[in-house]
C-alpha cells in the first residue's frame, strides 16, 4: 500500500480558496466493506452551495482510493475533467457555478485503504477478527482526517448539512453508524445494506463499524421532556460486561443533562459499538474498546469521556484545530466534575490530582494561527501535545472557582448550545473558538479576564507565587510574564482566607510562628517545583544493564 501523501495527513490549518467557495449542503455516502480482501469501494453523492462564482470542485480523498468515474448533476465527466495529485481532488465542472447555485458531485471510488497500526492515535481502518473467528471492522479518521474514506472538505468547518449513510456489509455482519436506521436492505446474496441519516455530523465523526453485533437498546425519559433511545452494539459472548456498561448510560446522560444541557442529538440516538481499538468519538455511534475496565471511581472513564464529546466536538466543533482544547480540555473536565456528582469532593480532588500530574507546559496550549491537527496534537510538531487535555481541564478547574458555579456554567452553555437557554429544539451544531468562549466569560461573569486566558492558554510556563516571610510579614507575588491578579485561598494554623492579589501582590501580617499553607485545597493552576522533580525522575532514561 502507497504511503499517505502529506497532503492526506493534513487535516485542518489554512483552507484552501477553492474550497471556501463551497457550503457542504448534504452528502449520500455508500460504502461496501469486504472484510477478506481489505478494501472498501464508495460512492459519494455531494451537494453543494457556492459561496462564490467558480469553475471547479476541489475535494480532500486519500490516492490510495483511487477516482473511477464523476458525474455533476447526472452528467458524466470525461476523465480528463479530474485529477488527483497528492490526495487532493481537483475537478473542472463542465459549466461556471455562480454564486448561490447548487450542483451535485457524484464520485465513484474504491480500493484498499489506508490501515491504522496503532489505532486510534494512527488512523485508518482497522481489519480485525473477533474471538470465533469473524470479520470485525471499524474506521477511525480524527488525525488524517475524512479523505482516509470518502472525498469531502478535511478541515473543521467543512461538515456537511446532513449525511446519508448506506453500509453494504457480508451476510452475518452488521453495520451500526451514525444518526438514526432508516432501514435494513436484505440483497438477493444475503448480503445487507444499513441505512442511516445524521445531520451535521463532524467529519471525522464519519464511521465504519462492521461486525457479528448483538445490541442492547431501551430509551431514557430527559429532565428536557423528550426520550432518547440508547443503543449499544456488542460482540457475542459478552453479554454480562455489555449489560453493565450499557446501565452507566442513563446516568452519564442525565449528569450531562442536568450540568451542561440537552443530550444534542436526541432526535438520533446516544450510540455506542465495540471496536477493536481503544475509542474515538464518533458523532452518535462513539467507539468503545476500553474492555470493560474496572476503576475506583466505579464508571468507565473511556466511554465517559467520549460521550462528554457528543456536547464538547459534536454539537459544538473547534472553528480551527488551534482550538482542540475546546473538544479536550472540556471532555477531561467533565471527569472529575462527573466523579462530584456522584460522590463529592474527595472524588473531583482525587480525579484532578491524577491529571495535574500530567500537564508539560512545553508550549502554549493555543497559537493563535491556523493550525492542522497534527500541529496541534504532536510534541514533536511543536504541538502542546496532551496540555489540550490536562492543562485546559485544570484551567477549567481554576476558572469555575474564580467564577463561580452559575457563571462557569453560563459560559459553558452559551459556548455548547449558542444560548444560555438551551431547551430540545432551539439550537443547532455549531463552530465555537477560544475568543468565543472568552466572549462567553464575560458575557456570564461580567468580568474581563484576557490576563487569565493569556497566562493558561498563550503562555508556556505556569505562573508562579512567591512567597517570602520575613518576621510576622508575608509577602505574596506573582510572576507569569504578564498581569495576573488571581486571588489565592490561604490557610493560617487551619483558618481559610482568601486573599486579593489585583496588582499580582499582597502582603499581609500573620503570627511569626504560624503554619501557612498556600491554596489548600488546590483551587488554582500554578508551578509546583515539587511536579516538575516528579516528572523529571519519572521520565528519566532508564539505567544501562
Amino acid at each position: 500500500m502507497p504511503p499517505l501523501t502529506e497532503q492526506t495527513q493534513r487535516s485542518g490549518g489554512p483552507i484552501d480558496p477553492d474550497q471556501a467557495k463551497l457550503a457542504f449542503d448534504h452528502a449520500d455516502l455508500s460504502f461496501e466493506v469486504y472484510p477478506d480482501k481489505r478494501q472498501l469501494s464508495g460512492i459519494a453523492a455531494l451537494t453543494f452551495t457556492a459561496r462564490a462564482a467558480t469553475d471547479r470542485v476541489v475535494l480532500d480523498l486519500d490516492r490510495n482510493l483511487p477516482v473511477s468515474a464523476i458525474a455533476v448533476d447526472d452528467v458524466g465527466l470525461p476523465r480528463t475533467a479530474w485529477r488527483n495529485p497528492e490526495g487532493r481532488l481537483m475537478i473542472a465542472l463542465p459549466h461556471p457555478l455562480a454564486a448561490g447555485a447548487r450542483a451535485t458531485v457524484r464520485i465513484s471510488y474504491g480500493g484498499t485503504p489506508h490501515v491504522a497500526l496503532n489505532a486510534p492515535w494512527d488512523d485508518g481502518m482497522v481489519w480485525s477478527r473477533t474471538p470465533d473467528k469473524r470479520a470485525w471492522v471499524a474506521s477511525t479518521t480524527e488525525g488524517y482526517g475524512c479523505d482516509l474514506l470518502w472525498p469531502c472538505l478535511d478541515f473543521p468547518t467543512g461538515e456537511p448539512g446532513s449525511v446519508d449513510l448506506h453500509v453494504t456489509v457480508p451476510k452475518g455482519l452488521k453495520a451500526p453508524a451514525n444518526g438514526v436506521l432508516t432501514g435494513v436492505d436484505t440483497l438477493p446474496d444475503g448480503r445487507t445494506r444499513w441505512n442511516w441519516h445524521a445531520r451535521q455530523p463532524n467529519t471525522y465523526a464519519i464511521a465504519l463499524n462492521v461486525g457479528p453485533y448483538e445490541e442492547l437498546s431501551g430509551s431514557y425519559h430527559s429532565r428536557f421532556g423528550n426520550t432518547i433511545a440508547l443503543h449499544y452494539w456488542y460482540l457475542p459472548g459478552e453479554e454480562k460486561q455489555a449489560r453493565a456498561l450499557f446501565a452507566e448510560f442513563a446516568p452519564a446522560l442525565d449528569f450531562f443533562e442536568s450540568v451542561i444541557g440537552p443530550y444534542p442529538f436526541g432526535d438520533e440516538k446516544v450510540g455506542v459499538v465495540e471496536t477493536p481499538y481503544k475509542g474515538m468519538e464518533h458523532q452518535t455511534i462513539n467507539a468503545y474498546g476500553n474492555e470493560y475496565a474496572k476503576a475506583p471511581e466505579g464508571f468507565d472513564w473511556l466511554f465517559q469521556h467520549e460521550f462528554a464529546h457528543e456536547w464538547f466536538g459534536n454539537q459544538m466543533t473547534a472553528a480551527d484545530w488551534d482550538d482542540y482544547w475546546l473538544h479536550e480540555g472540556f471532555a477531561s473536565y467533565m471527569q472529575p466534575l462527573y466523579g462530584r456528582w456522584r460522590e463529592g469532593e474527595a472524588r473531583y480532588i482525587v480525579l484532578l490530582d491524577q491529571q495535574r500530574n500530567l500537564i508539560a507546559n512545553r508550549m502554549p496550549v493555543v497559537s493563535g494561527r491556523s493550525r492542522t491537527e497534527e500541529d496541534v496534537y504532536k510534541v514533536e510538531r511543536g504541538g502542546p501535545g496532551a496540555d489540550i487535555y490536562y492543562k485546559a481541564g485544570w484551567m477549567l478547574h481554576t476558572l469555575r472557582w474564580l467564577i463561580g458555579d452559575q457563571a462557569f456554567f453560563d459560559a459553558t452553555r452559551r459556548l455548547v448550545y449558542g444560548r444560555p437557554d438551551p431547551r430540545p429544539g432551539n439550537f443547532t451544531p455549531r463552530y465555537a473558538s477560544t475568543a468565543d468562549f472568552e466572549r462567553d466569560v464575560h458575557a456570564a461573569s461580567g468580568r474581563d479576564l484576557g490576563w487569565f486566558f493569556d497566562a493558561y492558554l498563550r503562555r508556556a510556563a505556569l505562573p508562579e507565587l512567591v512567597e517570602t516571610r520575613d518576621g510576622d510579614r508575608l509577602t505574596l507575588e506573582w510572576r507569569a510574564g504578564g498581569a495576573f491578579p488571581m486571588p489565592i485561598e490561604l490557610s493560617v494554623d487551619g483558618a481559610v482566607q482568601r486573599v486579593d492579589l489585583p496588582g499580582g501582590k499582597a502582603v499581609l501580617t500573620v503570627p511569626a510562628g504560624a503554619q501557612v499553607v498556600i491554596d489548600p485545597m488546590a483551587r488554582v493552576l500554578r508551578r509546583s517545583e515539587a511536579i516538575e522533580q516528579y516528572q523529571a525522575w519519572r521520565d528519566r532514561p532508564a539505567p544501562a544493564k
